[in-house]
């Protein structure tokens, strides 16, 4: 008998399109307050999901992001998600 594997939910990334186990991928959200990164995927708003990648990450703010969220992002927002991308360079 075949051990039952445990399912790995999936979403796609805005940036690239490339669909990616949940694991791979960050959260933004959007909540009443505005767009956020969300590391611990559990923030009760919209999500939408981005690779680690600065290109991914450019793609996002540029355009798709706002559509998936169904919100356009101020310029807070922007700032917020480009200097959490940044971090995310000194890291890679």
């Amino acid at each position: 008998m075949m051990g039952k594997r445990k399912h790995k939910p999936q979403r796609t990334c805005v940036g690239c399109g490339q669909v990616e186990e949940k694991s791979v991928l960050i959260r933004i959200v959007r909540t009443p307050e505005g767009v956020y990164v969300d590391p611990t995927g559990k923030r009760p708003g919209r999500g939408a999901y981005l690779h680690p990648r600065r290109e991914c990450w450019q793609q996002g703010i540029d355009s798709s992001l706002s559509h998936a969220l169904r919100t356009s992002l101020g310029k807070e927002d922007k700032d917020r998600l480009v200097s959490y991308l940044s971090s995310l360079d000194q890291e890679g």
